[in-house]
């Protein structure tokens, strides 16, 4: 945990990541957070010590202001959805290429030369390869996974022509407290989660079968602190390391109560994923929840809302 009482600051950090670093952040440091609230909820940070920011990363000025005296930025924002960025790639192009360029040069500016970036292991694309590692070929498959593998580029050029020390770490599927079921992009196991709480059948878009590696976001935020507090540069997945599919997914939120409603699979969605977190272990990160464990969390946590 960073314990230096430093200045931190978190674009998109109303989000669901984004809120839960900044609740792990806040106890001992001043974290800034900014975000537009385009999906972030200003409630996701209510009783937090933060000092808000409202603002986009498409704009620099407010960047460098907010930038100013801090030790590390943790870049969140991004249109995190990818048929989303199917029906919008020029927003999410916007938001994901422009804004991280924005979030760099004002880092710079300000001196700061650490950046953790949220990547996506969507830039895998849907290769039969599995487990899915760094050294693999990008071939992403969406405007957002195109989105998150520029991202990444600029910030390893960043390291190379002005000495910063960025980090891109490859979240996989990512679930817990504080994800939105209610978004019309919303996440599988938010989803799930709320039918189950209002009684209503789980939607699959496709057969069931895809796999998905699941992590919980509190492993999130620790692999998030673990690589600022690290010196290493490049990319990292963070996952769990273990795939489950949609139908067994169901079958452990249902305890095998229900049959799930199956719909036409969505444009951009990979069909398996897996990751390789032997680089993530370098840093020190190992993922703590197995997925009953996060479950039961989450499922608590939604229930008491």
């Amino acid at each position: 945990m960073i314990d230096t009482g430093g200045k931190f600051v978190i674009t998109g950090g109303a989000g669901f990541i984004g809120s839960n670093l900044a609740g792990a952040l806040a106890t001992e440091n001043e974290v800034v957070v900014i975000d537009d609230l385009s999906s972030g909820k200003i409630e996701n940070l209510a009783g937090l010590d933060v000092k808000f920011v409202r603002g986009s990363v498409t704009d620099i000025e407010l960047l460098r202001d907010a930038f100013a005296g801090a030790e590390c930025v943790f870049h969140q924002a991004a249109v995190a959805s990818v048929p989303k960025s199917v029906e919008d790639p020029i927003g999410t192009s916007r938001i994901g290429i422009e804004g991280t360029l924005n979030v760099l040069v004002a880092a710079r500016d300000a001196g700061i030369d650490r950046i953790v970036y949220a990547s996506s292991s969507a830039i895998y694309g849907d290769s039969d390869q599995l487990p899915k590692s760094e050294d693999m070929c990008p071939d992403p498959k969406s405007p957002y996974a195109v989105s998150k593998l520029a991202g990444e580029r600029f910030c390893s050029v960043f390291n190379e022509l002005y000495g910063m020390k960025n980090i891109a770490l490859r979240y996989f599927n990512t679930y817990g407290p504080r994800q939105d079921p209610n978004s019309e992009y919303a996440a599988v196991i938010p989803r799930f989660i709320s039918a189950l709480l209002k009684g209503e059948l789980p939607i699959i878009y496709g057969d069931g079968e895809q796999t998905r590696d699941f992590v919980y976001v509190m492993d999130v935020v620790r692999a998030n602190i673990l690589a600022s507090n690290s010196r290493s540069v490049g990319v990292c997945n963070i996952a769990s390391g273990k795939s489950i599919s949609l139908n067994r997914l169901v079958r452990i939120i249902w305890k095998d109560a229900v049959m799930p409603i199956y719909a036409e699979p969505r444009p951009g969605d990979v069909r398996h994923s897996l990751a390789d977190i032997s680089k993530a272990e370098k840093i020190g990160y190992m993922p703590a929840y197995t997925i009953e464990e996060g479950l039961r969390d989450t499922i608590r946590w939604f229930s008491e809302r």
